[in-house]
């Protein structure tokens, strides 16, 4: 396979995560989703834990889902007061992301991998989404609970997902025109689906 990225948005229950995995196996490529995180503490010198603790603020930020701070790769030094803001965390994880996808064919899961890319020829971005009945089973066989405890998870885990992308970007997460193959997991097994997305990308090689 040449040098290919694959960036992967999916809704929450959807299985996106899990397929992302799967198919990184079937690849032999790396794929990166929390490991980013640990890479971006590494590089920057901090706390990891603050970088989880950044999105838990983000969420409970008034107006979040209306704010905008578009992302411009400015990454700020340890000697500037905001070098452990939630604005300059996301910048050293865009950081690690294009340092990454420019050395490596790999999959990255979610963290608007798929806008800062964008302009890459050699990325393929996939957005992989379920009908919500699909969506609660899948979380109900992975995890249990009841299914409206389930929905409203969904609920809350897909806003603040289209809240932060729309933070970061100033576009619709679920949007397909930032997309450029969007896939309804619901009627493959993981392994069909798998076959569809390679089918896919030796066309794109072709």
């Amino acid at each position: 396979m040449e040098h290919t990225v694959i960036t992967i948005a999916r809704s929450y229950g959807s299985g996106g995560r899990t397929l992302g995995k799967k198919l990184a196996e079937e690849l032999g490529i790396d794929c990166y989703d929390r490991e980013l995180i640990r890479m971006a503490s590494d590089e920057s010198g901090i706390n990891e834990a603050l970088f989880g603790k950044a999105d838990e603020k983000l969420q409970k930020m008034p107006l979040f889902h209306i704010a905008k701070k578009h992302y411009n790769g400015e990454v700020l030094t340890p000697d500037s007061d905001e070098f452990v803001s939630n604005d300059n965390l996301f910048n050293y994880q865009a950081k690690i992301i294009q340092e990454v996808a420019k050395e490596e064919s790999c999959i990255i899961i979610g963290r608007c991998a798929d806008y800062l890319l964008r302009d890459k020829d050699y990325v393929k971005r996939l957005f992989f989404y379920a009908p919500k009945k699909d969506c609660i089973a899948r979380v109900k066989e992975q995890n249990g609970g009841t299914e409206k405890e389930i929905e409203k998870k969904i609920e809350r885990i897909d806003k603040y997902r289209a809240d932060y992308y729309k933070y970061y970007t100033g576009n619709e997460w679920n949007d397909v025109r930032n997309y450029d193959f969007c896939l309804d997991t619901s009627s493959l097994s993981y392994d069909k689906l798998i076959q569809v997305v390679k089918a896919y990308l030796q066309i794109c090689e072709n």
